[in-house]
């Protein structure tokens, strides 16, 4: 029971059409596309431990990448197996749909060809999708037994805004820009979400290229400065801490959205523009900023096949030439490494106790599993890892990042027993995934044979390595800075079970 793309987010009532762009042909099935899928989902409010969440009503457009247009849009609400014990009140006051209103929509099995078509092999766009939207569509398909879509990138704007704007609009929800923008109130349905959330992407492009046009005159401390000063002198509250909304309910299902400890690595950086405006191109287009902020979901492998020469052992290190190494990403942003005598750190150590086998509790930019395992590590990697750690956390500290710092080394039982997570990453190719770490086992006569996996399968890669069992690890430091979450994780480039 799709929604005609014009029809108003507060009326329940759906009538009948299908996504199309303007001005040609219906959206051919499954055929993806050069255009940005904006996406929401309104679902129901959990009310106790343990119930999940059954998608209420879903909406797209999607959008010309060059002229950043709407070009085609479709929404419907969907009917969830049970909605007497799905909608709750509180879920009414967050959104507005009501029993009465999805009971005579199409269950999601009716509907997932369309919702099929519009997101797979496109780039997904959304505020908080990597941690909400996306996850609530596969379980949507996992549910009626279909494999998901798959985005071939994804533009998260809660933690891209996060990063490249600065908290100018306080929390850095939806509302919250929505209001400092002067947009209107965010109405919580999925079609009217992903337009605000499209424009509100557009405001705050435009302000980056202006203050990266003229650094010293637009600067952010000027702007802030400018506006609390008029807001003081009419009684207006700070546009940093937007006014609560008079009618805004602590039960909304975007304000439950938990955010996992995030180990995604994203560039660290102010919100600032520092170019020179002598360098700026009067031709660059406004999408290119855009373009920039894309969330990169795979790993690049920096370590050739051919050995491992380049990985230090903790005894091999020097911590008086460990160095925090920050270069400019592009015109607003940078990106911090890890040096030791002015080259990347990667370090090795052998005979490491597994202490958790292959956990999938970290979500990566697809909204995969992002897979690791915890061991125990000696001492010496111990005082590395820790030397590390400390002089990252400052750097980031100095650099203005307001993100909770998340210490890399753990430690655990009455000894203290210092233990840290192996990354280990995945590539996507096509409609499979396979592991970019070179997994490899240590036969009793001293071989290592190099093991073929034909695809990521979490429990295959747990019965290798299980608890107890050692591994010889060589993996690299990177520093992330994501969702308000800051540290260094390890990502294992080649891993040896014995």
């Amino acid at each position: 029971m799709a929604t005609a793309s014009d029809s108003s987010a507060s009326d329940p009532a759906p009538a009948a059409a299908a996504p199309a762009p303007e001005g040609d042909a219906a959206l051919p099935p499954g055929a993806g596309g050069p255009e940005i899928a904006f996406f929401d989902v309104e679902t129901s409010v959990p009310q106790r431990a343990g119930q999940g969440y059954a998608l209420l009503e879903f909406g797209a457009i999607l959008v010309c990448p060059r002229r950043l247009v709407e070009v085609a849009s479709y929404a419907t609400l969907v009917r969830p197996a049970d909605p007497v014990s799905a909608v709750s009140a509180a879920s009414v006051r967050c959104n507005g749909i009501t029993r009465d209103a999805v009971s005579g929509a199409p269950p999601f099995r009716d509907v997932a060809d369309a919702v099929y078509d519009l997101l797979n092999g496109r780039v997904w766009a959304g505020h908080n999708i990597v941690r909400f939207d996306s996850a609530r569509i596969r379980e949507a398909f996992a549910e009626i037994g279909r494999p998901p879509p798959e985005p071939k990138g994804l533009i998260d704007t809660l933690p891209l805004l996060t990063q490249r704007f600065g908290r100018r609009a306080g929390d850095m929800k939806m509302a919250s820009l929505a209001n400092y923008f002067g947009l209107g109130k965010q109405r919580h349905r999925s079609l009217d979400d992903v337009r605000m959330n499209l424009e509100v992407l557009k405001y705050c492009a435009t302000v980056l290229f202006l203050e990266a046009s003229l650094p010293e005159v637009l600067t952010v401390e000027n702007l802030v400065e400018h506006a609390i000063t008029r807001s003081r002198a009419n009684g207006a509250a700070s546009p940093e801490v937007p006014k609560p909304e008079a009618n805004s309910s602590p039960d909304s299902s975007k304000r439950q959205r938990t955010v996992c400890p995030a180990e995604g690595a994203l560039p660290e950086g102010g919100n600032q523009g520092t170019s020179d405006p002598s360098t700026s191109r009067e031709s660059v287009e406004l999408v290119s900023h855009i373009e920039e902020m894309k969330l990169d979901s795979t790993t690049q492998m920096d370590v050739s096949s051919s050995g491992y020469s380049a990985f230090l052992e903790p005894d091999d290190i020097s911590t008086e030439y460990i160095k925090i190494s920050v270069a400019p990403l592009h015109q607003f942003g940078r990106r911090s490494s890890i040096q030791h005598k002015d080259s990347p750190l990667q370090l090795c150590s052998a005979g490491l106790k597994v202490q958790f086998g292959v956990s999938t509790k970290f979500l990566d930019n697809a909204g995969r599993p992002k897979l690791n395992i915890v061991v125990d590590i000696p001492e010496n990697l111990s005082k590395v890892l820790e030397f590390c750690d400390d002089l990252a956390r400052r750097s980031s500290q100095e650099s203005g990042s307001t993100s909770e710092w998340r210490p890399l080394v753990k430690k655990y039982g009455y000894v203290n027993r210092p233990t840290v997570r192996l990354n280990i990453p995945t590539i996507v190719r096509g409609d499979s995934a396979i592991y970019s770490t070179d997994i490899c086992q240590k036969e009793p006569s001293g071989n290592i044979q190099k093991l073929v996996f034909s695809n990521v399968d979490a429990t295959e890669l747990d019965s290798l390595f299980v608890r107890g069992s050692q591994v010889d690890a060589y993996f690299s430091l990177e520093i992330y800075d994501y969702q308000q979450n800051a540290g260094i994780r390890l990502v294992a480039k080649r891993l040896v079970v014995h």
